[in-house]
């Protein structure tokens, strides 16, 4: 379980592909805190401590056929940058909102500005279900507030501060960029309990 508050921003050094599926190797600031086993979201997406090298500063992640089929990470070249946060704890505060780091589907950046000290970002996704007006959502694993519902052209737009635009990938943004989307996981619930109402025995 993350909060969608990227703790930093690393680089892909390596990828190799293996039967369907790859193998990346990321530079980590916090490699030396790791343990083999970890959970790490990179780009929103969570991923399993594998192989550690704490003298290079990197860990080892494999990903899966499915991984790279519904995400944005098999889009990565050597040098792509990436958000990175650790699991939380539960001795931590809960900021941002609950992100499982299982990523729904991917969007399309199509309008990125600057406005003032902040930015504005629109992102077209395939379907505005789980979205509320001054709603989260997860983009590549940074938990936003939906400022705007564009609906005729299935768009969320979101301002960004500075801190945000800062200590994150984004900055890496341009027109047609794609980005993981996961939606709020307690909408997805909710919908699910509504639709599958509980049935004893």
């Amino acid at each position: 379980m993350f909060t969608g508050l990227v703790e930093t921003t690393g680089r892909l050094v390596s990828s190799t592909p293996i039967a369907g599926g790859a193998r990346y190797v990321i530079s980590i600031p916090f490699a030396s805190e790791l343990s083999l086993g970890d959970s790490v979201a990179v780009n929103g997406c969570c991923l399993t401590v594998d192989e550690l090298d704490v003298s290079a500063g990197t860990a080892g992640f494999d990903l899966l056929a499915q991984t790279l089929r519904v995400t944005s990470l098999g889009q990565l070249s050597t040098g792509s940058p990436c958000n990175l946060e650790r699991a939380v704890l539960p001795t931590s505060r809960m900021g941002g909102h609950f992100v499982s780091g299982h990523i729904d589907c991917t969007g399309k950046i199509t309008h990125v500005e600057q406005e003032g000290q902040d930015h504005v970002l629109r992102i077209q996704v395939p379907h505005l279900r789980y979205c509320i007006d001054k709603g989260s959502i997860s983009v590549d694993g940074v938990s936003l507030t939906i400022a705007n519902i564009l609906r005729e052209n299935s768009e969320l737009e979101f301002w960004l501060t500075p801190h945000t635009w800062q200590l994150t990938v984004m900055p890496s943004y341009s027109v047609g960029s794609v980005v993981n989307i996961e939606w709020d996981l307690l909408a997805k619930y909710i919908e699910n309990f509504a639709i599958h109402p509980r049935q004893e025995g």
